[in-house]
């Protein structure tokens, strides 16, 4: 486990992977896979994005969750989104310039 994963689990009297929720694990083994790289690839963080959204969304369709506990999601949300937007920008812009050239060429 990773140092800082570590201390997280100390900090929050978690004792093991085991005392989890499944939603828990799963952002668990994210992060564990992504902090046990020697380096951190723009699909990780991409993927990593994801999943988070995932979950966010999947805990906004809880009905159980109050209102409030929902709308603190948002701004994480909107940063997800917004990381894996300029993630995309990158291949939107090359997609563009590759048919601007093509069109140059023909």
């Amino acid at each position: 486990m990773h140092p800082l994963i570590d201390k997280l689990f100390k900090k929050r009297g978690i004792e093991s992977v085991k005392d989890l929720s499944p939603d828990e694990k799963q952002t668990f083994e994210q992060w564990d896979s992504i902090l046990s790289k020697d380096e951190i690839t723009i699909p990780d963080i991409r993927q990593f994005c994801e999943s988070q959204i995932a979950f966010i969304e999947s805990k906004w369709k809880n009905m159980g969750i109050k209102n409030e506990e929902k709308s603190e999601m948002i701004p994480y949300h909107t940063v997800y989104k917004m990381i894996v937007s300029v993630i995309d920008a990158t291949k939107v812009e090359r997609g563009a310039l590759e048919a601007q050239l093509n069109k140059l060429l023909e």
